[in-house]
């Protein structure tokens, strides 16, 4: 649905994007990040047209975003950070005047309904922007962006500013809407971004440094997967039996009867693990990841970037 294909920007002598490829695919969820400097922005303006790329191209499903702008515009929803909402009108009047500004083909009256019950501003539809809270803004700028159902989704640091509860909101929609949209998603917040992405993008210093699914992120840096084990049993019996499962490099004593298993990336070990340790008569008594947490991976893989 997106293909970045080797997109490089320079600003005077700063290359901002250097040579940059990604896809995202039909109801796909891909989270965007890097620190601040590392190029974000500049990919997802890039990638709505906002900014013109000074090599490569970029495709929304199958349109060049440069040589047929409106065609491809027209599949894009696009929620920066801070909505441009006009903040002395209704939510109602905004919304048909987005509608009118898109030429939307669909039933006006009873689209706009749709998009506020998406969305569940329908309560407000009557109040001026300028009185809604935080949390109500940003939803009405996410209903614009779904006007005319673009099968795209851009979304800029969208909870930025929220409440608990509201952040927790916005999570279950674009979730939710991850299921009939391709959705590029940006976040400083990393347990957010682990919560709602299928898949990550990392990028520093204008390159991509990761491209992986979120719970294989760590194994993509280090090439191997990590299990944390507490087994009952005799160290020579534990190690032996786990040993023998394919796919285990290494097993680790530590302290007590706990025990560190490296595996091929990409490998399964947990039911050979369980099988042979349930043979060998050495019962588990906790089996966990101890790959690195999404914050160790940003911050091993962003170590020494912009701040």
């Amino acid at each position: 649905m997106i293909e970045v294909q080797h997109v490089t920007k320079r600003y005077g002598s700063v290359k901002a994007l250097d040579d940059i490829s990604f896809t995202a695919d039909s109801g796909e969820v891909v989270g965007l990040l890097g620190p601040n400097g590392a190029g974000k922005s500049t990919t997802m303006n890039i990638i709505t047209g906002y900014l013109s790329a000074g090599e490569g191209t970029v495709l929304i499903d199958g349109v060049d975003i440069l040589e047929h702008p409106k065609q491809a515009k027209a599949k894009i929803g696009y929620l920066p950070e801070i909505p441009p909402l006009y903040v002395d009108m209704t939510v109602r009047r905004y919304l048909e005047f987005i509608f009118d500004l898109k030429k939307v083909k669909l039933p006006k009256k009873e689209h706009i309904a749709e998009v506020m019950t998406i969305v569940k501003i329908s309560d407000v539809e009557s109040r001026v922007i300028r009185n809604l809270s935080k949390g109500y803004r940003q939803r009405v700028g996410l209903a614009a962006a779904l006007l005319g159902n673009p099968p795209v989704l851009i979304l800029d640091e969208p909870t930025v500013g929220l409440d608990p509860k509201q952040i927790i909101d916005i999570r279950k929609l674009i979730k939710s809407l991850g299921k009939k949209h391709t959705i590029i998603f940006s976040s400083h917040v990393l347990s957010e971004v682990s919560a709602v992405c299928d898949r990550i993008v990392m990028i520093n210093n204008g390159k991509i440094v990761a491209d992986a699914a979120t719970d294989k992120l760590s194994e993509s840096i280090s090439g191997e997967g990590i299990l944390a084990l507490e087994v009952e049993g005799a160290v020579s019996t534990v190690r032996e039996a786990i040993g023998t499962v394919d796919g285990v490099k290494r097993v680790s004593k530590a302290a007590g009867n706990n025990y560190t298993v490296e595996y091929e990336s990409g490998v399964d070990v947990r039911r050979g693990i369980f099988n042979v340790l349930a043979k060998a008569g050495c019962p588990i008594l906790m089996m966990r990841s101890g790959n690195l947490t999404l914050e160790e991976s940003f911050l091993k893989l962003t170590e020494g970037g912009a701040d």
